[in-house]
């Protein structure tokens, strides 16, 4: 092979491989057309459950979302495989999917006995023409066209290939100051079915609360090693806000005004929604009930198909500070899955100094939806948020925790999702 020969087959396959290349730098679950809405990957028939398969396995995930466009479009989707940390990994799409690069979004149904148009997008994953071959973190990418330049959204999805064993469990903090106030964990994993001749370089340990990213510990490693298992029990390591059992919204019909909903106005479309305010609850006391952690439900109680025969509304939320007084140097932010779990200008609230109170408005689809209100400091985004100065931390407070396992061989170019539990903090709760 002659060089020239040889240089125009490299630029053929660089050419090839940029679109997954350069848009595997975007943002994990971020949405990109304003048109899209309701967008929920999850295990099948479970929509409170993170988009989990094993590796090899007959595991299946459903994908919804809705196009307010109304006509229909041609959309496709990939995989990108990112490392522990959602940066792209160092390999070619061909090496982690089976079959076509690009898979076809072909089920939809156009909105019917609603007076919100829109069309509904949903498939069962993965296709069997389509599928991820390694284990590890991996980006959900749907476009427009075949185009990957025409990224719609982005959804997080993971393949695990379990070689480890993890045990955990939450316990009060040690330290006085924070005892009534946060959550600790406390894990073990068992690296016994693991060729790891290093596992402190080669193992990386994620922990989450609530499956939210943005406060995400990482970096962990063990305060003790005993033969096989890595415990990881360090005084000040993996200490969470205990926050309170979320707010909700009952949102499943709009014919009538359910306990959290003040008015309604059918009169316009989309439907206009005002829900009760939102006090501060950091001075009330800890009640528990069952709450979706964050979660939310797309259904409803009438006799009808959630996905395509319920109805949008615009939603007014409003949180109403002390003294209706703005919290200085903190913006305050919706935050739940119905707003991507995403600290960003869609959940940003703005302040009414008329009316002395935080209000943000969404356009939802009839559902249940479980929520929390945070502050982040508003000179530095990038410090961790809390719900401290919004709705207070109680230590009884019911959360769910995800330990997160990742494992790169000395020869492996990408970190392989090993182990993955979760841990409930009544349930996992020493001597409860």
């Amino acid at each position: 092979m002659n060089l020239s020969t040889f240089m125009v087959k490299y630029l053929l396959v660089f050419f090839i491989s940029f679109p997954f290349l350069s848009f595997c730098q975007r943002m994990p679950d971020e949405i990109y057309f304003p048109s899209i809405h309701s967008v929920k990957l999850f295990q099948e028939n479970n929509q409170e459950s993170i988009p989990l398969i094993n590796l090899n396995s007959s595991d299946l995930l459903e994908l919804h979302f809705d196009d307010l466009d109304t006509d229909v479009k041609t959309y496709f989707y990939t995989y990108q495989l990112c490392n522990a940390d959602w940066q792209p990994a160092d390999l070619s799409s061909f090496d982690y999917i089976k079959g076509y690069q690009q898979q076809r979004l072909s089920q939809y149904r156009v909105s019917s006995i609603t007076l919100s148009k829109y069309v509904h997008y949903q498939a069962i994953l993965p296709d069997r023409n389509c599928r991820p071959t390694k284990s590890g973190n991996y980006l959900l990418k749907v476009f427009l066209n075949g185009d990957t330049s025409q990224l719609a959204f982005t959804k997080r999805l993971y393949v695990i290939d379990s070689h480890v064993g993890i045990y955990g469990k939450i316990l009060q903090p040690f330290n006085n100051e924070l005892l009534q106030t946060h959550q600790k964990l406390q894990f073990t994993i068992d690296i016994t079915q693991l060729n790891a001749p290093n596992p402190i370089q080669q193992l990386k340990v994620f922990a989450l609360q609530n499956y939210n990213w943005n406060e995400a510990i990482s970096n962990l490693q063990p305060a003790f090693i005993r033969g096989n298992q890595l415990e990881y029990n360090g005084e000040q390591d993996c200490l969470f806000e205990s926050g309170k059992e979320h707010r909700w919204a009952d949102l499943r019909t709009f014919r009538y005004e359910s306990d959290r909903v003040a008015r309604i106005n059918k009169d316009i479309q989309p439907n206009f929604v005002l829900l009760q305010p939102d006090g501060n609850r950091t001075n009330t006391r800890y009640i528990y009930y069952r709450d979706l952690n964050g979660w939310m439900d797309i259904n409803t109680v009438e006799n009808a198909n959630p996905w395509w025969q319920t109805d949008y509304a615009d939603v007014v939320f409003t949180f109403v500070p002390d003294g209706n007084k703005q919290i200085i140097g903190k913006d305050v932010y919706l935050f739940g899955e119905l707003t991507n779990r995403q600290l960003n200008e869609t959940s940003k609230m703005l302040f009414n100094p008329n009316k002395g109170v935080y209000q943000k408005n969404l356009l939802l689809k009839q559902g249940y939806y479980s929520y929390s209100y945070k502050t982040l400091d508003a000179k530095n985004p990038t410090a961790h948020s809390s719900v401290a100065q919004t709705e207070g931390n109680y230590w009884e407070t019911e959360n769910d925790y995800m330990v997160m396992v990742y494992y790169r061989s000395y020869s492996g170019r990408h970190d392989e999702l090993v182990g993955l539990v979760t841990v409930n903090s009544r349930t996992g709760r020493a001597g409860y």
